[in-house]
């Protein structure tokens, strides 16, 4: 296994499937030492943002 670590956008890549559950476990293994725990963390919490964004605007939406 190689060291190579991924870009940001890999990594973001990396998060927005497994924010939604559909990453696969040997995909997950190959990519679990080659992440950038800062990367990581940056992902998740714009994932987060992003749907907590969406949820406000599909409650606005609704209530108007």
């Amino acid at each position: 296994m190689d060291n190579k670590q991924l870009s940001f956008g890999e990594t973001m890549l990396a998060v927005a499937w497994s924010f939604i559950g559909l990453r696969r476990r040997s995909d997950f293994e190959r990519d679990v030492g080659a992440l950038r725990p800062a990367y990581v963390i940056a992902g998740g919490l714009i994932a987060a943002g992003c749907f907590v964004g969406i949820l406000l605007a599909a409650v606005r939406m609704a209530t108007s």
